[in-house]
């Protein structure tokens, strides 16, 4: 006869997975809340007492810790050695495990559970006997997850037995699900012990979608999410229209969201391939939309748009006259939405909590062979701005280079952001050279260029980028400082009457 052994936390399913089992002539093993649980819905099982010979003790945390446990789960059926050894012994073989883990994950997402209770559901021998199992596939299966019942059933009653290839994804499935769970209380214990950039590090993630494909069409690809729910992050978002997200559509949507929240009044931001084409905040989300869209209107076509107010009809119009791939905002009138979605494919995402921020976690960054991680880059200046010119901005400037500031931030480096009145002019982003992307940003803003301010990411090697900015009628420049040849950059600015501000915080984004 062939034994399961059942202790499930989750007992989605169970009842009537284990009522088939017994049809099929499976014998159960049960412990403690499942085999009431079985007992309750006229299942009837073997305590687990009975077969270890060994009382549940410890208020239950030992109870599945037991050789006759183990010995039956992990012998290889087919070394004789093994079978004469469980015949000496009088230990029966464990065919299958059916178990799942206890609520670490939400037990620690409860922000009123205490340290006690946490550690309390630690799971123990629930990951040895799904170790143990997964180990031993050939000959047992191991389910971990409820939506796998009906699978196994199915195999069960069409053959007989449960097929190798699906023993092998069970079993995949059960280290899958382990190595997930410890790297959750490793998570925990580095947190508590302040470790912040640990030895040995394993993070973990869960899949939200499969992708049709990756940043281009051969490339497979998945969106992932962190375990616990942050507020204001895409995962988080709702699709209330059109098609399914798109590999890039995430990740530039991703960096709309960050550059979003910088600000703090109504602000629309224009995103195309994670660098803003258009930022502009204003007292009303349509007036901060015409200021995106006016930064640069060609760029904009196809891009993603972020507002951190709710999108009102006006607004709506004038993102409906131009193609948008992906619209998020905190919500949407009725009628903003009924403009909206008369367009078939734009995904229109709503993210109630769009202005939250998440000051802790890791940026990571994939190299070959390894990851770079730090800390994520949420600060804005050192402590205090530095006017370090003779001329001193007027406080428009000040409101503009502040405005800037918060935009070259979120530029891919070499960056440089000329603004006015609380929009972006131009955008220069990513260049090797950053007279270079001055350029670029002086030629795209064209008449619109004079009277504005400029933000830089890094500092100025030369003072050739504020001969350039005097030439375009650049008025005022905000940049970190630091440079061995500072004084020349501060000389050049005073000599043609530029006032400018050091921030004391460079902002490379690569």
């Amino acid at each position: 006869m062939k034994r399961a052994l059942i202790s499930v936390y989750d007992k989605t399913g169970i009842v009537e997975f284990s009522r088939k089992l017994k049809e099929l002539g499976w014998e159960i093993i049960s412990t403690g809340g499942t085999r009431k649980k079985l007992a309750e819905n006229g299942i009837e099982t073997i305590d687990i007492s009975d077969v270890t010979g060994f009382p549940e003790c410890l208020d239950g945390r030992v109870k599945t810790l037991h050789p006759k446990i183990h010995a039956g789960i992990l012998s290889i059926r087919d070394n004789d050695a093994h079978i004469k050894t469980l015949k000496e012994l009088e230990i029966d073989c464990i065919d299958m495990v059916v178990n799942n883990l206890y609520p670490f994950k939400e037990t620690v997402s409860n922000p009123n559970a205490v340290h006690e209770e946490i550690i309390e559901n630690i799971d123990i021998g629930g990951p040895s006997m799904l170790r143990a199992a997964a180990k031993n596939y050939k000959y047992v299966t191991v389910i971990v997850d409820p939506n796998d019942y009906d699978k196994v059933i199915d195999e069960l009653d069409e053959n007989g037995d449960v097929s190798l290839k699906t023993k092998e994804y069970l079993a995949a499935k059960v280290f899958q699900y382990t190595s997930h769970y410890d790297a959750l209380i490793s998570e925990y214990f580095n947190k508590i012990a302040n470790i912040e950039l640990p030895d040995l590090i394993t993070l973990t993630f869960e899949k939200k979608q499969d992708l049709r494909y990756g940043e281009n069409p051969h490339q497979k690809a998945a969106f992932y999410t962190d375990v616990y729910s942050i507020k204001g992050t895409l995962g988080q978002a709702k699709k209330l229209h059109g098609k399914e997200l798109s590999f890039n559509n995430i990740n530039d949507t991703n960096g709309a969201l960050e550059i979003l929240k910088e600000f703090e009044e109504p602000t629309v931001v224009a995103v195309k391939h994670t660098n803003p084409c258009g930022i502009g905040s204003g007292n009303t989300i349509s007036e901060a939309f015409k200021k995106a869209y006016e930064s640069d209107k060609v760029s904009i076509f196809g891009g993603i748009i972020a507002a951190n107010r709710e999108i009102d009809r006006e607004t709506a119009e004038m993102i409906n006259k131009i193609f948008i791939e992906v619209v998020i905002a905190p919500s949407y009138t009725d009628e903003a939405l009924e403009v909206l979605t008369s367009k078939k494919n734009i995904r229109i995402l709503v993210l109630p909590e769009i202005t939250a921020r998440e000051e802790s976690g890791y940026d990571i960054k994939r190299v070959l062979g390894g990851i770079l991680i730090q800390d994520r880059n949420t600060k804005l200046i050192q402590d205090e701005l530095k006017f370090v010119t003779e001329r001193k901005p007027t406080e428009r400037e000040l409101e503009d280079l502040l405005f800037a500031w918060k935009a070259v931030k979120n530029v891919k480096s070499n960056a440089i952001v000329l603004a006015k009145d609380k929009g972006t002019v131009a955008v220069g982003p990513g260049q090797v050279s950053r007279i270079w992307a001055l350029e670029n940003a002086i030629k795209q803003g064209g008449n619109r260029v004079k009277n504005s301010v400029m933000a830089s990411d890094a500092f100025f090697p030369f003072p050739d980028c504020v001969e350039a900015a005097y030439k375009a009628g650049i008025t005022a420049i905000i940049q970190p400082g630091g440079s061995i040849r500072d004084k020349e950059s501060i000389e050049a600015a005073n000599k043609y009457g530029i006032a400018m501000v050091f921030t004391g915080m460079r902002h490379f984004k690569h």
